[in-house]
């Protein structure tokens, strides 16, 4: 049948009134985060192991943005989640370990959006407080468990009232997203719901239905793995001390206090990328029930880990520490229509930026005290490098008396440089080119030609600590905890 002018006109008119109800429509948000996942232990990461499958995270790559120069302030999982959840450092949110609860007056971001209308849940690990799960400021919905939670079995507190479940907490962690996507796709307000998974986080265990999966397959070993003088030659001496110790291979070789069992680190790379497999797998099951709901044309996806973590690079195995895979994380977002597929940013992207740029999306102002320290990364969504961009940024770790091995540090790193400042007693800092040596192999901070570079970010690190907050940071008295009385007296 030919259409008539008249007719043209006005389907033209019903489909541009169709376009413009759907960009009136606020986004939903859903913000996925994972512990102890690696940057590069990705399927589509031209760095990952080549026999990882991940699905899931090579969808969000290839439907959206890979931010592929993201990092965490501070690599360990209370003081991450707290910068998530309120776009600032440690040393203003005041999270500086993981027993410590949130100061009061904490504010968090999602309670700006539900203050203006959004529908707000928090499904999974919020560890911070420890052992508490009562309900928190500015969730309307809420699913979670004491501290670390357990990989088998876990009960959960589910809007004040706790409930046991059988399975794997993965697993179940995903049922209670998907019952919420479910009761909430068909409401009038947007909704905000933040999954934050148990898994990777170390010791890493697989769902009984992946372990084994990747046993046997080759592992391309880091080269800072090895005993060798030239890995060490350079370094400050608590690097190698601390591979004897805890969260070091050598220690892990010989067997830990009291001569507990510990996994050869083989089997503890492998049980990792099956962690990992199972974790992609619950995210990439919740991608299907958006679809399957006809949610996911209007909802922004957000996927990112807590932290790093090293898998035998300097002879560790954790994060904590300001090297690269400590303090690089995974990050991808999908947004259809706002995002290109397979995009990718180069810019440094922060933890701390997640806050500014969701509140930006959702057209909220947050109020000016207490002062957000990111800043929106929306306009890198265009592949390009937003002008004035971030051309370096500071990390810091305050020590933790049941983990001593990693003094408190202060790090400040450029797209080449990183300077590492390890406050106390001792031998050396740290200096490294990451355009000459990605691998943090050769520490230059001995070496007089690069005396000058040294100071000048070392200056640039202190001068900036004291500019965006105070160079304080509260100390825990330490539990009175018979295991640790226990090995002091002997």
């Amino acid at each position: 049948m030919t259409k008539s002018p008249g007719m043209i006109v006005r389907l033209f008119a019903v489909l541009l009134a169709t376009s413009q109800g759907l960009a009136a429509k606020p986004w939903n948000f859903l913000v996925l985060l994972s512990d102890d996942h690696r940057y590069d232990f990705m399927g589509f990461h031209e760095k990952a192991p080549g026999f990882l499958e991940t699905p899931a995270f090579d969808r969000l790559a290839r439907e959206g943005v890979h931010f592929a120069n993201a990092f965490v302030t501070t690599s360990l999982c209370s003081p991450s989640r707290a910068s998530i959840l309120t776009g600032q450092y440690m040393r203003n949110h005041r999270v500086v370990d993981n027993q410590r609860a949130v100061p009061k007056g904490t504010r968090f971001f999602p309670e700006y959006l539900q203050a203006s209308g959004y529908k707000t849940a928090y499904v999974g690990k919020w560890h911070m407080g420890h052992e508490e799960d009562d309900p928190r400021p500015g969730f309307d919905h809420w699913v979670s468990f004491p501290g670390q939670g357990v990989y088998m079995d876990p009960v959960f507190n589910i809007n004040g009232k706790r409930k046991a479940f059988e399975g794997y907490m993965a697993d179940r962690l995903t049922d209670q997203a998907i019952d919420y996507l479910e009761s909430t796709a068909k409401s009038e307000k947007p909704f905000y719901l933040q999954v934050g998974y148990k898994s990777v986080h170390y010791p890493f265990q697989p769902a009984p239905r992946h372990k084994g999966r990747y046993g046997g397959k080759p592992i391309d070993y880091p080269e800072t793995m090895a005993r060798t003088e030239e890995n060490y030659a350079s370094q400050s001496r608590w690097l190698r001390e601390r591979r004897y110790g805890i969260h070091g291979i050598d220690h892990m070789e010989t067997g830990a206090l009291d001569k507990d069992p510990v996994p050869s680190f083989d089997a503890l790379y492998y049980d990792f990328t099956e962690t990992v497999h199972g974790l992609d797998e619950n995210i990439g099951r919740i991608l299907a029930r958006l679809d399957e709901l006809g949610l996911a044309q209007n909802t922004f996806v957000l996927y990112l880990g807590d932290n790093g973590f090293s898998l035998g690079e300097h002879g560790f195995y954790d994060k904590r520490d300001a090297f690269e895979t400590s303090i690089r994380i995974p990050m991808l977002a999908r947004a259809p229509g706002l995002i290109r597929p397979k995009s990718r940013v180069d810019s440094m992207v922060l933890n701390v930026d997640i806050a500014p740029s969701l509140l930006e999306l959702a057209k909220v102002s947050p109020p000016a005290e207490p002062r957000m320290d990111g800043r929106s990364f929306l306009p890198l969504l265009d592949g390009k490098t937003a002008k004035g961009w971030r051309e370096h940024f500071v990390y810091e770790y305050h020590w933790e008396w049941n983990f001593p091995a990693q003094p408190t540090t202060f790090a400040i790193r450029t797209d080449r440089w990183k300077y590492i400042f390890y406050h106390g007693l001792w031998d050396r800092n740290g200096l490294y080119d990451l355009e000459t040596d990605p691998h943090e192999r050769h520490n230059l901070i001995t070496v007089p030609a690069f005396r000058e570079k040294a100071l000048a970010l070392r200056a640039r690190l202190f001068d900036e600590l004291e500019a965006s907050g105070p160079l304080t940071l509260p100390v825990r008295r330490p539990r009175n905890d018979q295991y640790y009385d226990r090995k002091l007296r002997r």
